[in-house]
């Protein structure tokens, strides 16, 4: 089967941006910050708290894939971890979506589930989507530690975060594949150090 040049090259262009991407990330303060945040996590789960994660879209995904991890393992048996997706129990999202509005969905659960001590992880590619800038301010005004995942900029949730991982691109597909790869670091880490 012939492969069309164009998706030759689309499949090539991909994969030379992400190594590119990837260099620059390991040419920035990027894995400092990892290990900064894998040491809150680790803290908070090793004094009885909880990783509350959540999302949009590609996002969600992620958070879910983060939260799974560390429940049930990365690469090691090992005792379970207390963290969750927020972005999975569609009766909260619909019903608070239905009477607050999608904006308030994960403020809404970071009030019944966030307390001080625990870890809020926010992963938002652009930073600025505002379900996700409300419960990171609730969340910080709870005294939970704030991890944030973004990209170029942090945008507006930036000043919220305690720790943020600002990848260096403005493309949605490249962002979420550095994300992807943070999550998995992130894991390796507290599961090694468990």
């Amino acid at each position: 089967m012939n492969v069309d040049i164009n998706m030759q090259d689309i499949i090539e262009q991909n994969m030379r941006e992400q190594m590119c991407l990837l260099k620059q990330v390991m040419e920035t303060d990027y894995s400092d910050k990892m290990i900064e945040a894998a040491k809150c996590i680790l803290h908070a789960i090793r004094t009885g708290h909880k990783v509350l994660i959540a999302g949009n879209g590609g996002s969600a995904a992620d958070a879910q894939h983060m939260a799974a991890e560390l429940v049930v393992r990365f690469e090691k048996d090992r005792e379970a971890l207390p963290a969750m997706a927020l972005t999975t129990d569609s009766s909260i999202l619909s019903a608070g979506g239905n009477d607050y509005g999608f904006d308030a969905v994960y403020e809404r659960q970071i009030q019944a589930l966030g307390f001080e001590g625990d870890i809020f992880v926010a992963i938002s590619t652009s930073g600025n989507s505002e379900n996700i800038i409300r419960a990171v301010r609730l969340a910080g005004s709870r005294k939970m530690k704030v991890i944030g995942m973004s990209g170029q900029t942090g945008g507006r949730m930036k000043p919220f975060c305690d720790i943020i991982m600002c990848v260096p691109h403005d493309r949605t597909a490249r962002i979420q594949e550095i994300h992807e790869h943070t999550i998995h670091t992130l894991c390796q880490l507290v599961e090694d150090n468990m």
